[in-house]
C-alpha cells in the first residue's frame, strides 16, 4: 500500500500542475485523481484520507506524466461530456468541444417536429457526438455517421450503444457522400475548418494530440464545405435542413458558398462567446 491519501494525492497534483503552468491545475487534478481512483466525486469528500494502493499510486503517476506532457485531460482519461451525455474518445477522433452544442441547439431550435421521424446524417461524425446528441432528443429520428476513419466510427458506434441510441443509428465508411444515396430531413457536420498553414500555430493540446484529417480544412480551411454545400440538393430532402459548424472568422465565407450553390441561410448562430459558430441553411 501507499502511504499516499487521496487528499494528499490532490494537494500534490494540484501543485505540481500550477507550478508547471496549467491555468486549469485544480479541475485537471480533480478529474485526473477520480480518474485514476475510478470511485464517483462523493468518495473524495466522504473518504479524504483513504490510502492509494500501489497500482492507484502507479497509475497516478503516469496520468501526471502524460498531463505535463500536454496531453488533454479528456483523452487521457478517455471520454469527454458533450449535451450532458457521455462519449469514449479514440485517437482518431476530436475532443468534442463545448461550443459544437451550437449546431445541436441550432438544429433543434429550427426543426417544426421533434417527434416527427426524421432521417439524419452526420458528415465527419468522429466520437458520433453530434449524431448521438441529436438522436438524443429526436426519439422517432434515424441517423447515419459518416466518416473517412473506421477507427472515428467504431468510436461512434460504440457511443450510439452506450447513449442509449444504438437501435436508430448506422454507420458508413465515406469520403463526405461520395458512397452515400437517399435524401435526409436534417445534415449536420463539424467538419474540418483550420486552414492547413495554420495548424502548425495551434494550442499544442490540439497540434499534437487531435487527428490532422479532422482538423485540416485544406489551404484556406474551407474545403470540405465547398463539398458539402456542393452535394447538398442531392442530399436534402424537400424543405431539409443543413447545419454546419465553422470557425470563428468564417461566417461570411460561409455566406458567399451558400449563395454560389443555391442556398438559404436561415441562421447563424453565435456560440457561449459570442462568436459566430454554427450556420443553418436550406434550398429554397
Amino acid at each position: 500500500m501507499s502511504a499516499l491519501t487521496r487528499a494528499r494525492a490532490l494537494r500534490n497534483l494540484r501543485q505540481t500542475l500550477s507550478e508547471a503552468g496549467f491555468e486549469t491545475a485544480a479541475v485537471d487534478a480533480r478529474l485526473l485523481l477520480l480518474s485514476v481512483l475510478r470511485v464517483p466525486a462523493t468518495e473524495l469528500i466522504i473518504n479524504p484520507d483513504a490510502l492509494l494502493t500501489t497500482d492507484e499510486a502507479e497509475r497516478l503517476e503516469a496520468a501526471t506524466g502524460r498531463r505535463l506532457a500536454h496531453e488533454p485531460v479528456a483523452r487521457i482519461i478517455g471520454e469527454r461530456e458533450f449535451w450532458g451525455l457521455p462519449f469514449a474518445l479514440s485517437p482518431e477522433t476530436l475532443v468534442p468541444r463545448p461550443d459544437t452544442e451550437t449546431v445541436v441547439q441550432t438544429a433543434l431550435d429550427l426543426l417544426p417536429d421533434r417527434q416527427a421521424p426524421l432521417l439524419m446524417a452526420d458528415f465527419g461524425t468522429g466520437s458520433g457526438s453530434l449524431l448521438v446528441a441529436l438522436l438524443h432528443e429526436l426519439p422517432q429520428a434515424t441517423g447515419l455517421g459518416v466518416d473517412l476513419s473506421l477507427g472515428a466510427l467504431k468510436t461512434a458506434r460504440r457511443n450510439a450503444w452506450a447513449n442509449g441510441v444504438g437501435r436508430r443509428s448506422f454507420f458508413a465508411l465515406s469520403h463526405w457522400a461520395d458512397a452515400i444515396a437517399g435524401r435526409f430531413d436534417l445534415i449536420v457536420s463539424n467538419p474540418p475548418y483550420i486552414a492547413s498553414p495554420v495548424i502548425p500555430t495551434l494550442d499544442q493540446e490540439v497540434r499534437d494530440y487531435d487527428p490532422r484529417l479532422a482538423l485540416d480544412g485544406g489551404p484556406d480551411g474551407l474545403d470540405p464545405y465547398r463539398i458539402l454545400l456542393g452535394q447538398a440538393k442531392r442530399l436534402l430532402a424537400p424543405g431539409g435542413l443543413l447545419a454546419v459548424e465553422i470557425g470563428y472568422d468564417q461566417a461570411d465565407d460561409l455566406r458567399t458558398l451558400a449563395a454560389s450553390h443555391g442556398l438559404e441561410i436561415l441562421k447563424v448562430a453565435h456560440d457561449l462567446s459570442n462568436n459566430p459558430r454554427c450556420v443553418a441553411m436550406r434550398h429554397p
